[in-house]
């Protein structure tokens, strides 16, 4: 028999492509082949791909994922650049895969690749459209986790969740999750791919509620690497929140933006008071001193909340759109001024006149800063 008669036949043999594992990464270089081992061992050794959707770790993870790819062709990369958010990297898996199936499920470990199984057995039959790895199903444990603090907040988000998506399941937050591929593409189109839970937008944005079934999962420590959740988390789902119930009147980054400008008026009168009574600063060096203060919170906090999947981490990025973001708000409260000031003069009362100016500054500045600030880096 020859090479490729033999070559012919193994893939003849081959089950066909039927799941599609979608792991979003950042900095997960020493997870992956683990994993992979991890998966095969569950699934057995073909009828399934992994499509590791990395935001250009630093660690190099790609690049990994593609010397793994040159002789597993199992596996492959989908490196992102200027993008970032777990939600978003699933779509991406979603629409990158032929497979008629697709899970998506963390890089680092803590989910079991061994309830791929009973996940797909479950969807493939109709008993479900959505199965979802449960930390919090009976017969789950978190003991290997050892955060009783995320616990708590998961436990509060998942109320608040099950009251905007309608479905009744005990862990609508969690990461680990599997359905029709076709079901997931047809979603794809209205969601809002903010930040870290995809499911949850899944499960809001369908028209009729997804049948569900949870499968108790043991949630695991992390194996290697630092989680890609950070203290913004909280504020994350929020705006996701926002978004299913309010984002097509009001544009949910634009909510954030006005929200944090908000809080700079509260910094901006703090600092005002200060060097006013306490330094005795005249009240136009106060004025002054008390803008640039208040400027220069929003935008850390843009950067940190706002735009956090477009945040600028470098020293040179986060000088030049420090200066960048200066200079749009400097604008930005000309047009104000001049827009009240002149409706001010046609006759409009002092209060919508200052309001009508605050809004015009306020879109101005958004509009800036979404394409001079962070939109170039």
């Amino acid at each position: 028999m020859s090479q490729t008669t033999s070559a012919i036949e193994a893939i003849t043999h081959r089950k066909p492509l039927e799941l599609a594992i979608i792991l979003p990464t950042l900095n997960e270089r020493d997870n992956i082949a683990p994993l992979l081992d991890r998966i095969e061992t569950a699934l057995g050794p073909d009828g399934w791909e992994v499509l590791v959707v990395d935001d250009n770790s630093k660690d190099g993870t790609a690049d990994e994922v593609r010397r793994l790819s040159l002789s597993d062709p199992r596996v492959r990369a989908i490196q992102r650049i200027g993008r970032r958010g777990l939600a978003s990297a699933a779509i991406e898996g979603f629409c990158a895969t032929a497979a008629p199936f697709c899970a998506v499920m963390d890089a680092d470990h803590q989910h079991d690749p061994n309830l791929l199984v009973p996940m797909l057995a479950c969807v493939r039959s109709g008993d479900a459209e959505v199965a979802v790895a449960s930390r919090f199903a009976e017969g789950a444990s978190m003991a290997e986790w050892n955060r009783p603090d995320r616990e708590k907040l998961s436990s509060v988000a998942n109320r608040l969740a099950r009251k905007l998506t309608g479905v009744e399941l005990s862990d609508p937050m969690s990461g680990y999750f599997l359905l029709r591929t076709q079901t997931a593409r047809a979603l794809v189109p209205n969601l809002s791919a903010i930040g870290f839970k995809i499911l949850l937008d899944l499960l809001a944005t369908s028209d009729t509620p997804l049948k569900v079934k949870d499968f108790p999962m043991n949630f695991s420590a992390r194996r290697s690497g630092e989680s890609k959740l950070d203290r913004a988390i909280a504020f994350d789902f929020l705006a996701g929140l926002y978004d299913k119930s309010f984002g097509r009147l009001i544009p949910t980054r634009f909510a954030l933006f006005a929200t944090v400008g908000v809080l700079g008026v509260f910094v901006h009168m703090a600092v005002l008071f200060v060097v006013m009574r306490i330094f005795g600063v005249a009240f136009a060096w106060g004025q002054a001193t008390a803008a640039f203060a208040a400027m220069s919170f929003n935008f850390w906090l843009n950067n940190w909340l706002t735009y956090r999947d477009k945040r600028l981490a470098k020293a040179g990025e986060l000088l030049r759109g420090w200066i960048s973001f200066i200079i749009a708000c400097s604008i930005g409260a000309f047009a104000n001024v001049a827009v009240a000031t002149t409706l001010h003069d046609m006759g409009m009362h002092t209060i919508p006149a200052a309001l009508v100016g605050i809004a015009i500054g306020s879109v101005w500045n958004y509009a800036l800063s979404s394409r001079f600030v962070w939109g170039r880096f």
